[in-house]
């Protein structure tokens, strides 16, 4: 039987994706997205605010279209598919850290950041997904690509 593990995550991009070449033609576009929960302290009244942080990876093949980077900017409000899993590090002064990862799948830029250029119309996936084949498409997967701890 078939199983499936996936997240959606709807959220503010924090910072400008980067794009890191990993080996055999791969290539992954990092970003951090926040999704913030929102609620009313009962004891005190007050609004309060969570923001969890995901650090997002889209992998695209060398050469394949990078569009989307014209619209992850930080503040852009984004729809994202994918599938999650935690990553463990260790920092030089030996404390222990955790992160929340997802691997996306699809992508949907639901509002850009202000921005002169791109006006007040949201941005459709339809807009991004120009494409004829698999290697165009905003659809991507890992496959069976090693990732080190050196790659991010």
């Amino acid at each position: 039987m078939a199983t499936i593990f996936e997240t959606r995550l709807i959220g503010n991009v924090g910072k400008d994706a980067v794009v890191k070449e990993m080996d055999r033609g791969v290539v992954a576009i990092n970003f951090p997205v926040a999704h913030n929960k929102n609620w009313k302290d009962k004891r005190t009244g007050d609004n309060r605010t969570k923001t969890t942080w995901v650090n997002c990876t889209i992998w695209k093949r060398e050469g394949a279209n990078m569009r989307i980077l014209d619209f992850l900017k930080k503040g852009t409000l984004v729809d994202l598919c994918g599938t999650p899993f935690a990553k463990a590090y260790t920092l030089e002064d030996g404390s222990t850290r955790a992160e929340i990862r997802l691997n996306v799948s699809k992508t949907n830029i639901l509002r850009p950041a202000k921005s002169d250029e791109y006006g007040e119309d949201p941005v459709m996936e339809s807009d991004l997904n120009d494409c004829d084949d698999d290697s165009d498409c905003l659809e991507t997967s890992i496959g069976d690509f090693t990732i080190d701890t050196d790659d991010f």
